[in-house]
């Protein structure tokens, strides 16, 4: 029943908080248990990354003088870890008091990187990449944007999803979107069940990659990365998941200059698409889509079995 939304403007930017925020409010009955964007803002340049990470979780910080404590202290730890590594913290925000925000110069090997913090207890890293930032938390899209600030995030493009919890619990760890580490810029957002997860999980766990969640949207994100590490294009990856993951689902993928659509061969999960030339937006339901819109447009389905990619130049 989860909602999950996309769009990209081609050819400049546009304030995708706020853009993303109307869609997946209009989607909030379809998931009210938590929402998460995945914002692609400009580029970093150089060895400049952005992270965004949490130590704790929403309900965590109902248990008193200890676990504010405890925050602090892991942080402190992230933060040492970074610089053994050999990384420079350049900026480091308090998106809320158990999610950061931090631009960091570094050199050497992010997944190496992501491994030492995320050793640190309750340390979990969302997104790590020269565009992406992630952001999901509990509760509907207007508290997560007033909570982390995102109205007037600048940026190309975006997902987002809305999240009915069903097979798992209600924490940030088990919301969407879903960074595929550790490759940079990569996020998926998916609608729907994949019956080879298992299957298709050890077979990557074999490959060296590693999953922080039991949620099948993860390893859509993986699969996807994986492919491209291997040299595959976005589209060509995408269609390689028609044909290998079982189950009925539809998806949405981001990369750092792509936004990318797929329908499994049955097409029982719904998404609706508005094109011109230079935005695109696509949802589980049109409401989304008009929600961004003060006119009359034109909207589509998506056919069975289809692929699509959208560039933002």
């Amino acid at each position: 029943m989860c909602g999950i939304a996309g769009l990209i403007h081609r050819g400049k930017t546009g304030d995708i908080g706020t853009e993303m925020t109307a869609m997946l409010q209009s989607l909030k009955h379809r998931g009210p248990d938590s929402t998460g964007y995945a914002l692609y803002g400009k580029p970093l340049k150089g060895n400049e990354i952005m992270i965004r990470f949490k130590v704790a979780e929403q309900d965590d910080m109902k248990k008193g003088f200890d676990i504010h404590h405890q925050v602090v202290d892991r942080r402190e730890q992230v933060d040492k870890r970074i610089k053994e590594l050999g990384g420079t913290i350049l900026e480091a925000n308090e998106a809320t008091e158990y999610a950061f925000r931090y631009k960091v110069s570094f050199d050497g090997d992010r997944r190496k990187l992501a491994d030492y913090m995320e050793d640190v207890e309750g340390a979990e890293i969302l997104s790590m990449g020269h565009g992406l930032e992630l952001v999901k938390d509990l509760g509907d899209a207007a508290r997560v944007a007033s909570q982390y600030k995102l109205k007037g995030f600048s940026g190309t493009h975006a997902l987002g999803h809305t999240r009915m919890a069903t097979e798992s619990d209600v924490d940030i760890r088990s919301a969407h979107p879903y960074w595929a580490y550790p490759f940079a810029d990569v996020s998926v957002v998916h609608n729907g069940q994949l019956t080879n997860y298992w299957n298709g999980r050890r077979a990557l766990e074999r490959r060296g990659h590693r999953f922080m969640s039991n949620c099948d949207s993860e390893l859509i994100a993986v699969y996807l990365a994986d492919k491209m590490q291997q040299g595959a294009e976005l589209k060509d990856a995408m269609a390689d998941s028609i044909e290998e993951l079982d189950g009925v689902f539809t998806y949405l993928v981001a990369t750092s200059d792509s936004l990318g659509m797929a329908k499994d061969t049955m097409a029982a999960k719904p998404m609706v698409l508005y094109e011109s030339d230079k935005f695109i937006a696509l949802a589980s339901e049109e409401v989304a889509i008009r929600s961004v819109f003060p006119h009359e447009i034109d909207t589509f389905d998506p056919y069975e079995g289809e692929v699509r990619v959208w560039k933002s130049s």
